[in-house]
């Protein structure tokens, strides 16, 4: 109607009719799985059914792929005022810019961790790997009467579902470690309710907020000093192994498996027999 208004006299309007400045949420999932409920409450039951018996159940998933170098991470550290770390302005896609791939071991019943910093490729080789990694530096040891071991991941990735070398590579281990080692997936799209990922995850970004993670030791000690409250402890190691992209798994090779599917989504809930065992 022609009248002037400041933005402040706009911002108190906007105040006193109950909204404020908020961030976006995420909360969509998009399109859900009809049993998507009910593989929670499976996943959920033999969780209790595993640590019941004192019997090993970790979480494991990839974090999100880190730029090495002096580039922004977002959140703000302290600094002495007018002191900001600098960093650099662009951090464009680069494939000859060093990365880091952080594969994470969450163990529910002792609330530690396990992460191995990967320079190469995330593949199912390197996941199982560190699932290795694992066990022989902090497993074991923690958990020295475990016949059994449950996994709870996601759908997908390099421990998805569909991955034939996730099931080879975890037979493998099998072998070796002479144990039967069962796998929960998630359903599609929520990955979010994997403990990892609130566990521990979520931690590691608290802790090395607003710090550029200029180098690969650095992000090492970053990980390793993450503790909270509740008693978190995580080990970490730099994992400079090269893996190989694009391995085919023939079917013959599944086929020697020891791989029993359960009744219920046998796709998502499945496990493997070291072959010693009869």
């Amino acid at each position: 109607m022609g009248h002037q208004i400041s933005e402040r006299t706009v911002n108190n309007l906007l105040h006193e009719m109950g909204y404020s400045l908020q961030g976006n949420q995420k909360t969509l999932e998009g399109k859900q799985h009809p049993d998507r409920n009910q593989q929670f409450r499976h996943i959920e039951r033999k969780s209790r059914k595993f640590l019941k018996k004192n019997q090993p159940v970790i979480s494991v998933d990839t974090k999100k792929k880190e730029l090495v170098g002096q580039h922004k991470n977002m959140g703000n550290e302290w600094h002495p005022k007018g002191n900001p770390e600098l960093v650099k302005v662009h951090d464009f896609p680069d494939p000859n810019l060093p990365k880091a791939s952080p594969y994470g071991v969450y163990d529910l019943s002792t609330n530690t961790g396990w992460v191995s910093v990967g320079t190469d490729h995330d593949t199912a080789e390197f996941a199982v790997e560190t699932i290795r990694r694992w066990w022989l530096s902090m497993g074991r040891k923690n958990h020295p009467n475990a016949k059994k071991l449950l996994i709870m991941a996601d759908g997908g990735g390099s421990n998805g579902s569909r991955n034939k070398l996730w099931k080879t590579e975890l037979q493998k281990l099998a072998d070796e470690l002479n144990m039967e080692i069962s796998v929960c997936h998630f359903p599609p799209g929520t990955s979010k309710w994997n403990k990892i990922e609130h566990r521990m995850f979520s931690c590691i970004s608290m802790n090395w907020r607003g710090r550029p993670l200029t180098n690969y030791e650095t992000i090492v000690n970053l990980i390793s000093n993450t503790t909270t409250k509740n008693g978190l402890e995580i080990n970490c190691m730099l994992d400079k192994s090269k893996y190989q992209t694009g391995i085919k798994i023939t079917d013959e090779q599944m086929q020697n498996l020891r791989l029993t599917k359960e009744k219920f989504h046998g796709e998502w809930n499945y496990k493997l027999k070291p072959h010693e065992c009869k």
